[in-house]
């Protein structure tokens, strides 16, 4: 591929800019460390950005527009994007997460952008069936490209909603830090007044029906039963936490789970985990099992969506059928108990993720991007 003569304008394009959510969290991560030698980011916020998004990408030196849209009437907000795209003469649109899709695809092309690239990090592809026409007869009939984060969403997109395959391409998730960097294994039992015998399971997640984190506690209520000191911290907020909070009320072993909220320091939660888990009933590939494997704490999560490509049973990690609470606690069981074994899985999956850094992974983007406005300017 010949490079190109100038730096590439780059523009993400999300609704609400955040370090919570896993797929927002992506997006900053890869708007910072894109190569600035060959790509130019700058992020459009169509609703909001938190102030920790705001900071992040003033620290990188990346622009960030902020339209300011608060309800889906809004879309006159939007106007302020098509200023942007025809001033500032962007090469590439890169929108991410359903919303931002289909603005993105419409809006990229009515400014006759040359590349615009939809980017579908996590759906189960079965649900709203709305959705899934737009999904085939906007956004990828608009798009230049479908992004998706795993063979296993390729492939749902494909049987369940019919898009064509040559529109969608595989590029994965990466491990993104945390900006506040974990304080040591002490701060987290200092905080929940844990003794040092106190075993931690972990889980760091938006509270969405989808992560199903309901099952989770159910697990733990059962291993509670037979393993002592062991402790459940949830880590994040969202609107499942009142139905969270009425079944840990109604638990015998309520007290010993911990919902911790929104939190900015969960590498310090990491540092004192002995297991991180997941319960989805469906995902892309989950920023919270890179976070684990890459700092070495073993894993188990349900075998559903692109975790099953990113957790190998029984040699990186362990993989449960979702919806099941006795087989989530017996593999919980099973790291807690066997600390051999776990040093065995975390080590394996640890050398699983060396190459999905988010700086090994912004230099495929970058070069996906290069040879997509390439071959628009040889089909001119």
């Amino acid at each position: 591929m010949t490079k190109p003569s100038r730096r590439l304008r780059v523009l993400m394009l999300l609704d609400n800019p955040t370090d919570q959510g896993g797929a927002e969290r992506f997006a900053l991560g890869l708007a910072a460390q894109l190569p600035r030698d060959r790509i130019e980011p700058w992020v459009c916020a169509t609703r909001a950005a938190t102030p920790e998004a705001v900071e992040q990408l003033e620290a990188a030196a990346v622009p960030l527009v902020v339209l300011g849209r608060r309800r889906r009437a809004d879309a006159h907000r939007l106007a302020g994007l098509v200023s942007l795209l025809r001033r500032e003469r962007f090469d590439v649109i890169h929108a991410h997460m359903f919303g931002s899709n289909a603005w993105g695809a419409v809006l990229g092309r009515l400014c006759r952008l040359p590349v615009v690239i939809a980017h579908e990090h996590n759906w189960s592809f079965a649900g709203s069936p709305a959705r899934r026409l737009v999904d085939r007869h906007v956004i990828a009939r608009l798009a230049t490209r479908f992004v998706t984060v795993s063979d296993a969403a390729r492939h749902r997109m494909i049987e369940l909603e019919r898009i064509d395959p040559g529109k969608i391409v595989v590029l994965p998730t990466a491990y993104v830090p945390h900006r506040v960097a974990g304080a040591g294994a002490g701060d987290l039992r200092a905080e929940l007044g844990l003794g040092p015998r106190a075993r931690i399971v972990v889980v760091a997640a938006s509270l969405r029906p989808e992560k199903a984190l309901e099952v989770l506690v159910a697990a733990h209520d059962r291993l509670a039963r037979d393993c002592a000191d062991v402790h459940l911290v949830i880590a994040g907020e969202g609107r499942c936490r009142p139905a969270l909070e009425r079944q840990i009320a109604g638990l015998g072993h309520g007290s010993s789970v911990h919902l911790l909220g929104a939190r900015h320091d969960v590498g310090a939660l990491l540092g004192a985990a002995d297991v991180g888990a997941l319960s989805s009933d469906w995902e892309g590939m989950p920023l919270f099992l890179l976070e684990c494997m890459t700092v070495g704490v073993p894993v188990t999560a349900t075998s559903v969506g692109g975790i099953p490509e990113l957790v190998e049973h029984d040699r990186t990690g362990l993989l449960v059928p979702p919806r099941d609470p006795a087989a989530l606690a017996g593999a919980i069981s099973a790291l807690l108990e066997d600390p051999a074994r776990s040093r065995r899985l975390a080590a394996a999956a640890a050398t699983r993720v060396q190459d999905l850094t988010i700086e090994a992974v912004a230099l495929r983007f970058a070069e996906f991007y290069e040879c997509l406005v390439a071959a628009k300017r040889t089909a001119l």
